[in-house]
């Protein structure tokens, strides 16, 4: 009887440390789901933030695409802008230059007409004194 009681005392003694162990595995294993519920949601939060990101790439990407064909065009437009204005500024020249010519014909004319003119009336006063 005396062996049945300490089989008896051993047996519970292990009932009760597995008991325990039990209890502990458990509660990491709780611990531990927890812990998978926590970073599975961080994963999702992560994985929609990634998900924006890749958004605002594309976009920015397409963005930058844009402003590149923008700025060819510009540089086009501002070429032949470039292009007219150095042709303008060559026309100014010669329609100045033919300006300047004119007047000094003109200039000539005027003096051509006031010689003649002095000597019509010279003519006439001599005409008129004979």
């Amino acid at each position: 009887a005396e062996d049945a009681d300490k089989k008896y005392d051993e047996v519970q003694k292990r009932l009760t440390q597995v008991e325990s162990d039990l209890e502990r595995a458990e509660e990491r294993a709780e611990t531990g789901e927890i812990k998978i519920i926590e970073l599975e949601e961080e994963l999702r939060v992560v994985a929609n933030n990634l998900k924006s990101l890749e958004v605002s790439e594309e976009k920015a990407n397409q963005r930058e695409e844009s402003y590149k064909e923008q700025i060819k065009t510009l540089t086009s437009k501002l070429k032949q802008a470039e292009a007219r204005a150095e042709f303008a500024e060559k026309s100014v020249q010669k329609l100045q230059k033919e300006v300047d010519r004119l007047e000094d014909e003109l200039v000539a004319e005027q003096d051509k007409h006031k010689a003649i003119t002095e000597e019509l009336e010279q003519t006439f006063a001599e005409m008129s004194g004979y």
